[in-house]
């Protein structure tokens, strides 16, 4: 019998201890001390909601499926029927190759062939390493085609903090913009200054209410170029990391989902939010026969 989710590949050290599923390259679980540090999702099911999974080669939601690129239209299948968009990329169910590992580290590839809408023969790696410091997670795209091609990524963790709701937790973000989205679809129509408004949580402050599926950008950075997202609950803490490749933030409190909602906080890390593929913006364009792009985030306990 062959488990939902696929083969799992466990890591551990420091305290730490990951599980990454064969499907979707996916990171399941994740906890310090015993403790969790994000809301995965069983061995015996697979992801809801996206749990875990890597958003290549692109995140979020293409309007109708449909952009242009190098002068030709394309039309990618819709993924999300109800809204009428492709959405989250082409590798979040497709079996994922172990390529090596090691008792603190996994890596595995997935080789998206080129298809309707997306004509481009694209290599995905990720490497799960985990230290002292948490997990440390990167994500890899090198272009196999002899044209260039689009491209952005993203991950979809649930952060998790304790065992009550998000509204006790505290939440540090350190965004000083909001991406405004349509209500019906969710696509963006503009963006906004968080200045005096219920979602500038770059001072830490409680959730609350406060209802998240928002992404935000402009993000306050270190020396290094990393951004921090820091989430506490009464039992524990945990952080999210970026690095500087990551431009956008998406975070999601599941509302609109009543089995699992203000249950775990998604801070979902984006080289580019919502129809990049559209829009342009922030995409980033894999020059041919080898153009490459890597990304890293990681989570730790606080």
């Amino acid at each position: 019998m062959v488990m939902p989710s696929g083969e799992q590949f466990e890591i551990s050290a420091a305290g730490y201890r990951a599980v990454v599923t064969e499907s979707g390259g996916a990171l399941r679980h994740l906890s310090h001390d015993g403790q969790p540090l994000i809301d995965g999702f069983e061995e015996n099911e697979p992801a809801s909601g996206g749990r875990g999974q890597l958003l290549m080669p692109w995140p979020n939601r293409i309007e109708d499926g449909q952009y242009s690129f190098g002068g030709h239209d394309h039309q990618l299948a819709l993924t999300e029927p109800k809204r009428h968009n492709a959405s989250h990329g082409l590798a979040r169910w497709a079996a994922w190759t172990l390529e090596e590992h090691s008792v603190n580290s996994v890596s595995l590839t997935l080789r998206v062939m080129a298809q309707t809408g997306y004509p481009w023969a694209v290599d995905l790696h990720v490497l799960y390493d985990l230290s002292a410091d948490g997990l440390t997670v990167t994500q890899t795209a090198t272009n196999l085609s002899d044209s260039p091609a689009p491209y952005a990524c993203g991950a979809h963790p649930y952060l998790c903090a304790g065992d009550d709701t998000v509204d006790s937790w505290e939440l540090t973000l350190p965004a000083s913009r909001r991406s405004l989205v349509s209500p019906d679809r969710l696509l963006p129509i503009g963006s906004a200054d968080v200045e005096d408004t219920g979602f500038d949580f770059r001072v830490s402050r409680p959730i609350r209410d406060t209802v998240l599926n928002d992404a935000f950008t402009d993000l306050v950075r270190d020396e290094s170029g990393r951004a921090e997202v820091v989430l506490r609950g009464p039992e524990r803490g945990v952080v999210l990391w970026v690095d500087e490749n990551v431009k956008w933030l998406q975070v999601y409190s599941a509302d609109d989902v009543p089995a699992t909602a203000r249950r775990s906080l998604a801070v979902e890390p984006m080289t580019a939010q919502a129809n990049a593929f559209r829009t342009g913006e922030d995409l980033v364009t894999l020059a041919p026969d080898g153009g490459e792009l890597s990304v890293s985030w990681g989570i730790r306990a606080l």
